[in-house]
């Protein structure tokens, strides 16, 4: 399935995505609720969204309106910085030995469409597209072998990144530079586990005003996704809802000769193999 949220005239309602279209779930089963989190955090909640699906067929009922925040505020949103090998080498810093975790502030994320506002104190504000892990069941201390069924699906992510304050404030200001408001685009829906054959072997770019920025796969991961699900369960209780960005592959901003930093006015487009595209564009904030 590919859930997301509608903004309706009337409220935002949680929806299944077929053909573009987008089915009112709760107006099939009224036990479903309209937030995306409160549908994972109960056992049954994906079950019985599917089986609403089934219910409905091609009948609807269909709702129209514009897409909202998937998760608006996740418990948790951590991030792996530096995951992939040629990204770590452009730059200029070591091969990881183990995940390098960061987090963001709930305020940081944003929407499909949504504008993603550029501070004016900072000035070397760069893009940066990922692969989002949804955290489907509570777990901690979770083996590898089993990390998988702790995912509920995937979605496009952007972790935006403020470099002057990340890498040149005094001490590095690493929380500052990545959780201004609207630096943690996500979206545009998720995309069940159960319908991502290989999470590992996904194709995914960044566009920049329609010029292509970063191209890979997933596949290029230096730790990957059970990897990162065990490690970070060493310490930390997973919840349903938390999302977890796995890194950004090389042709970011900073990088390019010269660097290439975002502005009022630039679009970015996040596109991932199977899980279609998040479109964000940035004004003066």
């Amino acid at each position: 399935m590919k859930l997301a949220r509608v903004k309706t005239a009337g409220a935002t309602r949680l929806v299944a995505v077929i053909d573009g279209k987008y089915l009112d779930l709760a107006a099939v089963d009224p036990q479903i609720p309209g937030c995306l989190k409160a549908l994972l955090a109960d056992a049954g909640g994906l079950a019985r969204a599917q089986a609403a699906v089934l219910k409905a067929g091609a009948n609807g009922p269909w709702v129209t309106g514009e897409l909202a925040t998937p998760i608006g505020s996740p418990g948790k949103v951590i991030c792996i910085g530096l995951n992939y090998r040629d990204h770590a080498i452009e730059s200029g810093a070591p091969i990881p030995e183990e995940p390098i975790c960061f987090s963001k502030f709930t305020t940081a994320i944003t929407g499909p469409g949504c504008a993603v506002p550029l501070p004016s104190v900072c000035t070397q504000i760069d893009y940066e597209a990922e692969l989002v892990v949804v955290i489907g069941k509570p777990g901690k201390k979770i083996a590898e072998a089993e990390a998988l069924s702790y995912v509920a699906g995937y979605m496009n992510g952007n972790d935006v990144s403020a470099r002057d304050w990340q890498l040149h404030k005094p001490g590095k200001q690493w929380l500052l530079g990545k959780t201004p408001d609207g630096f943690a685009p996500i979206g545009p829906w998720l995309v069940t586990a159960d319908e991502v054959a290989n999470p590992h072997d996904l194709a995914i770019e960044l566009t920049l005003n329609g010029v292509k920025m970063q191209s890979s796969r997933t596949k290029e991961l230096i730790f990957n996704i059970p990897q990162i699900i065990a490690y970070l369960s060493q310490i930390m209780t997973l919840e349903p809802g938390d999302v977890i960005f796995t890194g950004t592959p090389p042709g970011v901003g900073m990088a390019r000769k010269p660097p290439v930093f975002l502005k009022p006015g630039d679009t970015m487009d996040v596109s991932i193999e199977g899980l279609g595209t998040l479109t964000n564009h940035c004004v003066a904030g």
